[in-house]
């Protein structure tokens, strides 16, 4: 192959141009996707170049995620990284109305759980390739809840487990319409998730097609993450969690592709605390795409969401539900759009997929539907609003 044609070369398919890449960087590329094994010599006799150029060019591809390090392992496509919450929730379903100050008969169980979590195993079950990056306790809980995910097919090689903190804990009390009257969480452990981290993993994050986060994470984890993301080729999407943990996204949103937030979290982050002057969801979406955010899906429940991308923003319903319990709606709305989004389907119809999943995750006991597959998504579609 000639050097002019290895500096054409399309290695991501027809049409698709690596336009982050400088001329001898695409040479570069190009001569490891042909021959892996080629020694940094072997690359630099047949470009023309030095070796120390050579090597500079792979650390900088390495970086960018276009290979995976020692062995220029090329990274696989369509993958998606999930880093945040890994959580045991407990949920505690009242058999009569509650009567605060006293004793209350309850229904308990105990699942895995964690915005990222979640989503990461919603993910898997759907056939996607996924990496999940958290940190747990050195306990038996998060040994367990690791497990999980691995037997399911999730990549954990990159889960952090310490002996500072143990594994982090949510417990919610549901009143006899299912509905959440008291969530408490121990979640301190994620405050150890240090900026550093990204150190450790940042080859295996640099070559995902898109990573999520949550904002579990420490603020300063959440900013040099986004900062570092403007070298690198994966696009990124984030969820708030909830109104305080909100406050940890920078005022300017810009390098998220997109942000998954709720009607109440949205004004949180528009410093908008006076009830009377609350944005309406079409606004408040709006309002954070000028914020920096390039699309954003901003949720109201069972009222539907609304979706403002560089077309222009639409309020869409949700799927009518015989729900359960909501526990991991939220998280399976975003599962279901990111499944789509990653088979190339625009945001606002992707998001459709995400409020079906949501509804059908509300009629189940579970937080992760139990039969959550490609199919059965598939078999519910006729339940998605004209």
């Amino acid at each position: 192959m000639s050097i002019s044609k290895m500096f054409s070369h399309e290695l991501d398919g027809p049409g698709e141009k690596m336009d982050d890449l400088g001329a001898q960087e695409q040479a570069v590329l190009d001569l490891i996707a042909a021959n892996p094994f080629a020694g940094q010599q072997d690359i630099a006799t047949a470009l023309g170049i030095a070796r120390s150029t050579v090597a500079a060019h792979i650390v900088q591809l390495v970086n960018k995620g276009y290979i995976l390090g020692r062995g220029y392992v090329l990274p696989a496509s369509k993958r998606m990284i999930c880093i945040g919450g890994a959580v045991l929730d407990r949920k505690y379903h009242a058999k009569k109305d509650l009567i605060f100050g006293t004793s209350n008969p309850v229904d308990g169980y105990r699942s895995f759980g964690g915005v990222a979590r979640n989503v990461a195993e919603n993910l898997v079950r759907l056939g996607v390739d996924v990496s999940f990056v958290s940190i747990v306790g050195d306990d038996e809980t998060g040994r367990s809840l690791v497990r999980h995910l691995r037997d399911l097919g999730a990549d954990v090689s990159q889960v952090i487990t310490t002996t500072e903190r143990p594994t982090a804990e949510y417990a919610a009390i549901l009143d006899l319409n299912n509905d959440l009257v008291l969530g408490i969480a121990d979640m301190e452990i994620f405050d150890l998730f240090s900026p550093s981290y990204l150190d450790r993993f940042w080859p295996h994050l640099a070559s995902a097609t898109w990573v999520f986060i949550d904002c579990n994470l420490p603020a300063a984890t959440i900013a040099a993450l986004m900062s570092r993301k403007q070298g690198a080729r994966f696009k990124l999407a984030v969820d708030t969690v909830s109104s305080p943990k909100s406050a940890r996204l920078p005022k300017d949103l810009s390098g998220i592709d997109l942000l998954f937030t709720n009607h109440d979290e949205a004004n949180t982050m528009l410093g908008i605390t006076d009830a009377d002057k609350r944005l309406r969801p079409k606004e408040a979406a709006a309002a954070l795409r000028a914020a920096g955010a390039s699309e954003v899906i901003v949720t109201m429940g069972a009222h539907g969401f609304a979706v403002a991308t560089e077309s222009g923003v639409a309020t869409m319903r949700s799927v009518p539900a015989r729900a359960v319990d909501i526990t991991g709606a939220g998280d399976a709305m975003i599962a279901g759009t990111m499944y789509k989004v990653l088979s190339g389907d625009p945001v606002p119809h992707a998001a459709r997929t995400g409020a079906l999943l949501a509804t059908l995750t509300t009629e189940s006991e579970s937080s992760v539907h139990p039969d959550l597959s490609p199919r059965f998504l598939t078999a519910g579609m006729y339940r998605i609003p004209a």
